[in-house]
């Protein structure tokens, strides 16, 4: 598949010139100014304490750091820069309201106006009332304001290893544990299983993964341990932090149907999943669902702080009784940006390109995984990817230690890209080409063979 676009060119790398890596990593000056930042700077991600470089700018699918190294960009700012770091027309588009408006809470703005009648035109079915927020943590904790408005109900589920942000109510309905929080969940707050392909729970004689087994146990989870006060489900499409783990295809029309059935609401959390990541403007759209409520970030404004909260038109009204407004959200800046974004993968048909990134990277890693032992489990949606180490294919016991060092050598290698422990995430922006794509997913094959080696494997 070829897609001429100006988006494609301009982001297209050059590969005589990139990757180019002038010696040991991190470089001096950025050993140098990360000593510096990190005298008052704290908390820093996983990615950021294994290899520690700076870096100063990046341009469509490359960054550069402080040393003049250049790198490859596996990682789109954690699922963020979709179409590229500083693509023309949004760095042009945020300029304009950076010099004109920056912000007027939430009064009606020609920008705004024009950003929810977009959203109104490519969201599917009657998701009809929007409202803006600054972080993909806040947007779930609007999300569930009104889910519990929507319902007059408390209790929520939602899934063993999915994160919803770094707020209580996000964090009571994830996998992270934080002893800021006490030594409970939020009240209300429920978890249950959720379809593994690579580990399922719950299987037919024939080995496939039963999906109704896991629909079954919902509803006696919720006639057990709950007090009969749920409200609905919360989930992920695809787990990101926990691995790109993504669900049998079955999965959320039963779900869905489910959800229906019980007088329940679905919450869809596709703050990492949507905005032409997966190849849709909703992941949810790959399995013909439509969630009651959804969050949407990350690539929403291509790298600028904007997220959204949609609701389906029975349920509109819900927005009025939660004090749904915030301080940034909806700005100017912040509607223009994602406006802009929503044009380019609009004008330019990116989510079809977006899906056939995602067949190609799928091909190359199934091949890697025929090639080394280490290799227990591939996936890919659009440009949202994963492969998964494992100590041994017949026990699949996770190989944190191998899982760190490729990520280690890849990025010495000029790669810029994600850890998540045994599982190796990919994000690569959905304007890369075709030839870049590969030369990365070469770049960890290598680092795959070199860990192997060096473990004995």
């Amino acid at each position: 598949m070829t897609i001429t676009s100006d988006t494609l060119n301009w982001a297209r790398v050059d590969l005589d010139t990139c990757p180019d890596i002038k010696g040991d990593l991190p470089g001096p000056k950025s050993k140098a100014l990360h000593a510096r930042c990190t005298q008052h700077f704290k908390g820093l991600s996983s990615q950021v304490k294994l290899f520690p470089v700076a870096f100063e700018s990046g341009n469509g699918c490359t960054l550069t750091d402080v040393d003049g190294n250049r790198y490859i960009d596996f990682s789109s700012g954690i699922y963020v820069a979709t179409l590229g770091h500083c693509h023309p027309k949004i760095s042009e588009a945020v300029a304009k309201y950076a010099r004109t408006l920056m912000n007027a809470h939430d009064f009606t703005t020609p920008i705004k106006t024009q950003l929810v009648e977009k959203l109104a035109e490519v969201l599917p079915g009657d998701l009809s009332a929007f409202q803006l927020y600054d972080s993909g943590t806040t947007a779930v904790e609007a999300g569930l304001r009104v889910l519990r408005a929507a319902t007059g109900k408390n209790e929520m589920l939602s899934c063993f290893y999915d994160y919803h942000g770094k707020t209580y109510g996000g964090v009571s309905l994830g996998h992270i544990r934080s002893p800021v929080y006490g030594a409970v969940r939020a009240p209300g707050a429920h978890m249950v299983p959720r379809p593994d392909p690579y580990r399922p729970m719950w299987t037919k004689d024939d080995g496939t993964i039963d999906t109704d087994k896991y629909i079954a146990f919902y509803d006696e989870y919720i006639e057990k341990a709950t007090v009969h006060n749920v409200a609905g489900f919360v989930l992920e499409p695809i787990q990101g932090w926990g691995g790109s783990i993504m669900p049998p295809d079955d999965f959320f029309p039963k779900l869905r149907k489910y959800c229906d059935d019980k007088g329940l609401l679905l919450m869809i959390d596709e703050v990492l999943c949507s905005w032409g990541r997966t190849g849709k403007w909703l992941c949810s759209e790959h399995w013909d669902v439509v969630p009651d409520i959804v969050t949407i970030g990350k690539g929403f404004g291509n790298g600028f702080p904007v997220t959204c909260v949609a609701v389906r038109e029975p349920y509109q009204e819900s927005f009025e009784s939660i004090s749904a407004s915030s301080s940034y959200g909806g700005n100017p800046m912040a509607c223009a940006a994602a406006l802009a974004s929503t044009e380019v993968i609009e004008e330019e048909n990116l989510l079809e390109y977006a899906e056939h990134l995602g067949n190609i990277a799928l091909r190359r890693m199934r091949k890697m995984k025929d090639e080394h032992a280490i290799v227990g489990d591939v996936r890919a949606m659009g440009c949202l990817m994963g492969i998964e180490l494992v100590k041994d294919r017949g026990t699949k016991e996770p190989f944190d230690e191998a899982g760190t060092l490729v990520y280690q050598k890849a990025f010495a290698k000029g790669l810029a890209w994600i850890p998540a422990g045994h599982i190796l995430r990919m994000s690569p922006p959905i304007v890369m080409d075709e030839k870049t794509l590969l030369t990365g997913l070469d770049m960890i094959d290598e680092a795959i063979g070199e860990t192997a080696k060096e473990l004995g494997y």
